[in-house]
């Protein structure tokens, strides 16, 4: 596998080559064909064992490689979060419930790209208020999608999903971020999902405070690959990670939810190598 394709920024940031954007197209596809699967399987009585066994048979018959199976001794093909579980929840003998929701997450190696994924699931019928909280969650990805371009930088995309989520009156998780990927499952940079500057109404970037700032986070390039992947809780932004050392929950037990696309910078915005060949990306 070759790791060392294209350059490395002053950030440590690989630039890939335009010829690369096929492998990451390829392995985004299998990743969300994958999801697409998923919808009729997520009801009541099925435990998250049942999904992520699915997953896995799925990713054997295709030939090819869950790039969690083994990963820093995790055993499972897919992260499978229930309602406040924000993150890296662990399938296991949970049984759905009418109205819980849940997030999927499977990465999957093909011909040495990484295809990086997750979306929102329903199990019987939604809530209002989860019925929202999906909505702004998905909203906030795309927001932060269309930051994404030559010229704008990590911190444009943290302000336009921050801002819009909290103008929602909803919170963005702090502790967790997308990431670099292409060759390799996780490299740089840190893809925040907030920012410490907004923009006024002039266009300028200032604090919350009202004070000028500089947005220090790297410019991005043509090339450039990575996650977005916004948590977004009801309540509070704090989580912790309970006694597995995986899985992530919020603090004050509120609602959680989250999307994930991996994209690529080109020359005038991104391409969305994840996105649903079968229109499911949003359960609603």
């Amino acid at each position: 596998m070759d790791e060392t394709r294209g350059r490395i920024t002053k950030n440590g940031i690989r630039i890939y080559e335009p010829e690369d954007f096929a492998g990451m197209r390829t392995a985004g596809r299998v990743a969300a064909e994958i999801l697409d699967m998923l919808a009729p399987l997520v009801q009541p009585g099925v435990t998250t064992a049942d999904i992520d066994r699915f997953i896995t048979e799925e990713i054997g018959r295709r030939g090819v490689t869950s790039a969690t199976i083994g990963y820093k001794g995790y055993q499972h093909a897919s992260c499978i979060s229930v309602n406040h579980v924000v993150c890296h929840g662990i399938p296991g003998a949970k049984v759905l419930k009418d109205g819980d929701i849940l997030n999927i997450d499977v990465t999957v190696i093909v011909d040495g790209w990484f295809g990086d994924t997750s979306r929102m699931y329903v199990a019987g019928t939604l809530s209002r208020k989860a019925e929202r909280l999906i909505q702004v969650t998905h909203d906030a990805l795309m927001k932060g999608i269309a930051a994404v371009r030559p010229g704008a930088t990590f911190g444009d995309i943290g302000c336009a999903i921050q801002t819009y989520v909290e103008a929602n009156r909803m919170s963005v998780v702090r502790d967790f971020c997308g990431h670099g990927l292409g060759r390799v499952f996780h490299a740089p940079p840190n893809v925040l999902h907030y920012a410490n500057f907004r923009y006024d109404e002039q266009g300028r970037k200032v604090t919350p405070l009202g004070n000028h700032t500089e947005d220090r986070t790297p410019e991005l390039e043509e090339g450039m690959f990575f996650t977005i992947e916004p948590m977004v809780n009801l309540g509070r932004p704090e989580t912790k990670v309970l006694a597995d050392d995986w899985t992530a929950v919020t603090r004050d037990k509120s609602l959680s939810a989250q999307f994930e696309h991996a994209v690529g910078v080109t020359a005038d915005g991104c391409e969305i190598f994840t996105l649903s060949p079968a229109g499911k990306f949003y359960p609603i």
